[in-house]
């Protein structure tokens, strides 16, 4: 098989997504039809980077299914399907246990009673840290440690109690800086590597490759701090999904060597 370098797990938001999950922020209106121009946007921002989109199957009955980084964790040639949190949910990882199987990943899966949301994975040059106190539980992320133990990788458990997931509070720059808004971080201590960001919505970056970053468009001081710090950036509104606690990681599965 063919190495693939740069695709992407997407998935549309459905006709029920204003119904989604907020656990920690008031519930506001969302516009769907301005949520699936957003979408689109987002979608087109990864393929003029560059990056290949493959969309998983609509899952209209899920709220939150547009959020498909919650369904699996992929590293290395192994995909690591995913037990969420919230039992509406759970529904979600079918259908993106059909899309990594079919791309040729290795598949397992998270077993009950342990719990795992991908939102709440941050990876980075061999280590893994994942976020316990909300939608993924202490036996999810035993789970995790063992399976990704056999691809040499080292986890490490996140105290989370200011934010649904770990990625809603910290992501990770491509010189391996953690990047959070101190005020939702439990403990900045964990990273040997840590940069304040000036709004929340700065701490969110997807990695587009090389010096490239993508982020939403709320956070412009974050912006300009990325861009003066060399990096090339890329905005995208995402104000919809802001509403239901979503940020631009948890729009997209990224597959960096794809076995097919």
């Amino acid at each position: 098989m063919e190495t693939e370098i740069f695709a992407a797990l997407v998935r549309r938001p459905g006709p029920r997504l204003a119904e989604g999950l907020v656990t920690h922020i008031e519930r506001s209106e969302v516009d769907l039809e301005l949520a699936q121009r957003q979408w689109q946007a987002y979608v087109e921002a990864l393929e003029a980077a560059g990056w290949r989109t493959i969309e998983v199957e609509p899952a209209p009955d899920c709220p939150d299914a547009v959020f498909i980084e919650d369904a699996v964790v992929v590293y290395g040639d192994v995909a690591v399907v995913t037990r969420p949190g919230a039992d509406e949910r759970k529904p979600e990882t079918e259908a993106a246990e059909r899309a990594v199987r079919d791309l040729g990943y290795t598949v397992r899966r998270i077993e009950a009673p342990g719990t795992l949301d991908g939102g709440d994975v941050l990876k980075f040059g061999g280590t893994v840290w994942v976020g316990q106190g909300g939608r993924t539980n202490a036996e999810g992320l035993r789970q995790l440690g063992e399976i990704l133990a056999e691809q040499g990788a080292r986890v490490v458990g996140v105290p989370l109690t200011k934010v649904l997931h770990l990625k809603s509070a910290v992501t990770a720059l491509p010189d391996g800086t953690v990047i959070g808004y101190e005020p939702l971080v439990d403990d900045a201590s964990v990273w040997e590597s840590f940069l304040a960001v000036p709004e929340e919505s700065g701490a969110h970056v997807v990695l587009l490759g090389g010096d490239r970053l993508l982020m939403a468009a709320d956070a412009p001081k974050s912006a300009e701090l990325f861009r003066s710090r060399g990096y090339e950036v890329t905005e995208v509104d995402i104000s919809e999904y802001e509403k239901l606690e979503g940020c631009v990681t948890c729009l997209s599965v990224r597959l960096r060597g794809c076995p097919s």
